[in-house]
């Protein structure tokens, strides 16, 4: 492939700000990798540059092997896009992951076994969070309502910040499909298709056994309906449910990005948070990312030392 004397020069003389002095040793696979692909890419060289050259530096810097063939596997590339995520805008961090998923399709290293990387459609600015008090309040506000009003706020909060489930999952939900397997064990979902268990928030877990009980074959929320999924159903019912008090209006989409920030802010692992909210891939959680509170510096030690053998 012969390059344009202008790409070549960059390429050759390419160097990031601050580079440490490793950048010397992972210079030339850098470069090799972005002269291959510069031409089969729709991206310009300086940001090819750039975002390999990033992760390349980030790799070495998390140990692992000095091969572009490693850097631009798909985990390699979910989990450098995730540890960008503090520093970064979600729409500049779902960039990033798609540039270094075009080269590494580019260099056409796919007819080894690895699996396609997964298209994410998510949105760029996710539906943001309803803090603690927020969420208190609201579910103070809900308990007060008078009768199935009561029943189907408390039912629509419960499977979204319970549950983590998404809008129509809220609606298809019946009291059947949520059960525990042993006395005292989790409260479980079995109406919703996960690689992992569903399992409620332990904060949710007797209002939302209670609904379960009491509407047995029924649906948890609205349900005297005959339809599985209505036309706005929960729009139209937000709209005409308005707390009081200044409280922001329920949200299902709020309700679900409630629960993923807080499972994001008590440190679980990625793949089971997205595994458990149906997401395609853990690289969909970096959106959430800049909503989660940073560690205290008590916390982040304890965590890093880990437990005694």
């Amino acid at each position: 492939m012969v390059l344009d004397p202008s790409t070549s020069l960059k390429i050759t003389r390419y160097r990031p700000k601050k580079a440490p002095p490793v950048w010397e040793e992972i210079a030339p696979l850098v470069r090799s990798v972005v002269a291959a692909t510069v031409s089969t890419v729709p991206y310009d060289v300086e940001r090819l540059l750039h975002v390999t050259a990033s992760l390349a530096l980030w790799a070495e810097e998390s140990g692992l092997e000095r091969e572009p063939d490693c850097w631009l596997r798909n985990e390699t590339i979910d989990a450098y896009v995730l540890s960008r995520a503090g520093e970064l805008g979600s729409t500049s961090v779902m960039t990033y992951r798609t540039w270094l998923l075009r080269v590494r399709d580019a260099l056409a290293w796919s007819h080894r076994g690895e699996a396609a990387p997964a298209h994410l459609h998510g949105q760029a600015c996710p539906h943001p969070p309803y803090s603690g008090a927020e969420l208190a309040a609201l579910r103070h506000w809900a308990a007060r309502l008078r009768g199935q009003q009561c029943t189907d706020a408390l039912a629509l909060m419960g499977l979204g910040a319970g549950f983590g489930l998404q809008p129509r999952e809220v609606v298809a939900s019946r009291g059947r499909d949520l059960r525990r397997l042993c006395r005292g064990g989790p409260l479980r979902h079995d109406g919703i298709d996960r690689t992992v268990p569903v399992v409620a928030r332990a904060a949710w877990e007797e209002t939302l056994a209670q609904l379960a009980e009491q509407a047995g074959h029924s649906y948890l929320f609205r349900p005297g309906r005959t339809t599985a999924y209505p036309k706005n159903l929960l729009g139209s019912w937000t709209h005409r449910h308005r707390p009081t008090g200044g409280l922001p209006s329920l949200s299902a989409g709020r309700l679900r990005a409630t629960w993923i920030v807080e499972l994001l802010t008590a440190r679980i692992d990625h793949d089971i948070i997205a595994q458990a909210a149906g997401l395609a891939s853990a690289a969909s959680l970096a959106r959430y990312q800049h909503l989660v509170p940073p560690l205290d510096t008590a916390t982040a030690e304890r965590l890093l030392r880990g437990r005694r053998q």
